[in-house]
């Protein structure tokens, strides 16, 4: 188990009921790196990630 695991079995076992939009999402991401710009670059990655979790792997 990673350490990371900790925090997301967390934030389902808080948060796990209810629904939220992209949009909600974004903004908690856009000020969790204004309070923490150190982890702009992780949370880019994720991002970017999330939004192309669709596409071909060509």
């Amino acid at each position: 188990m990673y350490f990371t695991d900790r925090g997301i079995e967390e934030l389902q076992h808080r948060r796990g009921d209810e629904e939220i939009t992209f949009d909600w999402l974004a903004e908690q991401l856009r000020t969790f790196v204004d309070v923490f710009p150190e982890f702009e670059i992780p949370v880019e990655r994720l991002a970017t990630w999330l939004a192309r979790l669709d596409e071909d792997d060509d």
